[in-house]
């Protein structure tokens, strides 16, 4: 099953999720920025992007890049982290919702997150979920 793992990170919380999900999931790693693929060609996503702000995506390469790629994740199996520095984890919620909306498969239901840095156990959590899209 060919798999993608897309995220954005400014302290490199999520890149370093983004990392483990990757080889959980044996997966091709991309920055969001970097990411030039047709979703078509991905049968699995593994999406990160911390919380920013109110409690939204990043704004201005994620969520546009989301909101492009949302319409064609129906049938795909979907893993959604990121982590947060403050709130109760609305971001993930409202995304949870985006995607299932889309008829996406969503790997965790909750995704997952993680406050701050994610620690060694985050990080072999979100292997063994990222597992579950290969």
């Amino acid at each position: 099953m060919k798999t993608a793992v897309i995220y954005w990170s400014g302290t490199g919380n999520t890149e370093a999720m983004a990392k483990a999900a990757a080889e959980g999931a044996n997966a091709e790693f991309f920055a969001v920025s970097d990411f030039s693929g047709n979703a078509a060609d991905y049968e699995a996503f593994a999406f990160g992007c911390p919380a920013m702000g109110a409690e939204v995506l990043e704004e201005d390469e994620f969520e546009p890049f989301f909101t492009g790629i949302e319409g064609s994740l129906s049938g795909k199996k979907v893993l959604l982290f990121g982590s947060y520095g403050w709130g109760d984890g609305e971001w993930m919620r409202n995304w949870c919702d985006r995607v299932k909306a889309a008829g996406a498969e969503l790997i965790a239901d909750e995704g997952f997150i993680v406050n701050e840095a994610p620690s060694d156990d985050d990080l072999a959590k979100l292997k063994e979920l990222a597992a579950q899209l290969a």
